[in-house]
């Protein structure tokens, strides 16, 4: 097998050293952030690849290509993670190169965690995950049951719990892991310190729930939230059918998108009559939100009544917030022509999966992005770690 490509070193992060244990998604998207902008990012799993190497969506092959996803560009050793000894290579792995960053989904290994390799090399970073802040267990899907927000999601029709199919939180704490990673490696360019970073998903999800407004309009209102579908909570936005069956998503969120709405649709009088009979200022965000039945009633009869082709047309020529429904089979088959359009993806050859449109960073820097590579093979990378201290042993006494 021809080698792997290392890690391009020009990218801003171009010689940060990552090491990262973990499995599922967010921490192998913060690795797989830290690798697109230039990280050499070492990727340790047990012998045989983490549980996360056979995740679907799959290849014909049976290769995953979540995996492939979220660890392009990293390198891989995979060990006996059942062993200490085995562990303590890995230990040594961080500790004897140059200054090192730890990801880690898992405070189940000693050797491997924040006490013992800042004792040993005290400028060491080290980022851990945790499902739930209290120590107990939680994945995405768990973490959005408790946060509210399935409760406000789906039909207003339906009053069972609608997860998202996102993984959301998952997203989140990835993002969150490797701007506090960042953080702690500006404060060790400046004091030559390590530090412990933490993040759990639950204090994620909460947090979001808080910052936005959710968890306040609760405590201080008596208002109880309920599901509006896809109606856009607070404001105007709602899905419309055109004449030949396309589903569009459009958005109004200030004054001047509602006059643009009316002049783009023809119903600038209508809504003037339906103001001056019914006493309703539509220019307001909340009154949209509140009236958006009446709203919506004139508004699909008039995407039902026009074509496609007629209503991109308008929609885009009074330069409104809209965007036509596509599937992801829409958007990656044929070549991918829909992805080839965009510089954000470029073919990448992948073991067990075949050439592909893959994405680089959404990060821009000076105009440019680095390419993306293949992900990694099971232990393909097994020849840099350290021998174990009894091979050790053995190679003195010879």
């Amino acid at each position: 097998m021809p080698p792997v490509e290392r890690p391009p070193q020009n990218g801003l992060l171009s010689g940060l050293r990552v090491v990262e244990v973990s499995s599922y998604v967010a921490t192998p998207l913060c690795g797989l952030t830290l690798a697109q902008l230039g990280a050499d990012v070492l990727r340790v799993e047990p012998l045989g690849g983490a549980a996360d190497r056979t995740r679907w969506p799959l290849a014909d092959s049976g290769t995953s290509l979540y995996w492939a996803g979220l660890n392009k560009g990293k390198r891989a050793v995979a060990v006996d993670m059942a062993s200490a000894r085995e562990r303590a290579r890995v230990a040594d792995l961080i500790v004897r190169g140059g200054p090192c960053v730890v990801v880690s989904n898992s405070d189940r290994y000693p050797e491997l965690g924040y006490p013992e390799l800042s004792a040993r090399r005290p400028d060491v970073i080290h980022v851990l995950l945790q499902g739930r802040a209290d120590g107990g267990a939680g994945v995405d899907y768990t973490v959005q049951a408790g946060t509210g927000f399935p409760l406000v999601t789906g039909p207003a029709e339906r009053a069972e719990p609608v997860n998202h199919v996102l993984p959301a939180w998952d997203i989140a704490a990835g993002l969150y892991l490797a701007i506090g990673l960042l953080a702690a490696e500006r404060d060790r360019l400046l004091t030559g310190q390590g530090r412990a970073i933490r993040v759990a998903l639950d204090e994620v999800a909460l947090a979001t729930a808080g910052n936005l407004g959710y968890l306040a309009e609760a405590q201080v209102t008596t208002h109880d939230r309920g599901k509006s579908g896809n109606d856009v909570f607070g404001t105007y936005g709602r899905d419309f059918e055109t004449a030949d069956g396309e589903r569009v998503m459009v958005v109004v969120l200030t004054k001047r998108h509602w006059a643009k709405l009316l002049a783009a649709t023809g119903l600038t009088a209508a809504f003037d009559g339906l103001s001056n009979a019914l006493g309703i200022d539509f220019s307001g965000e909340s009154q949209r939100y509140e009236h958006r039945e009446l709203i919506s009633t004139l508004l699909a009869r008039w995407f039902a009544a026009t074509p496609f082709a007629e209503v991109a047309r308008l929609l885009d020529e009074h330069r409104i917030l809209w965007e036509r429904y596509r599937s992801f089979a829409e958007l990656g088959r044929h070549g991918g022509a829909e992805l080839r359009k965009r510089d954000l993806f470029a073919v990448v050859d992948q073991p067990g999966v075949g050439p592909h449109l893959a994405p680089k960073s959404p990060i821009v820097v000076d105009g440019v992005r680095l390419p993306p590579l293949p992900s990694p093979t099971v232990g393909q990378h097994n020849a840099e770690l350290p021998p174990s201290a009894g091979d050790r042993e053995g190679s003195t006494g010879a």
